[in-house]
């Protein structure tokens, strides 16, 4: 997840290529990438495609809190 300039949120799943959200908090990109992996996951099983096995399974959140 990365900090926009604008102060959004913008998210992306390296394991699925294209497959990215955005929200104005960290909360709302979560809550939106989830809904785009479902999405992500079910166009490619729609599409008869292999659903990629994950290469990682991690999350980095980073603030400026101090």
């Amino acid at each position: 997840m990365q900090r926009a300039e604008n102060g959004g949120f913008g998210a992306w799943c390296p394991d699925l290529p294209g497959c990215v959200a955005a929200g104005d908090s960290e909360a709302g990109a979560v809550a939106e990438m989830a809904k785009a992996i479902e999405v992500h996951l079910e166009g490619l099983r729609q599409g008869g495609l292999t659903i990629p096995y994950p290469t990682a399974i991690a999350a980095t959140i980073v603030t400026d809190a101090a």
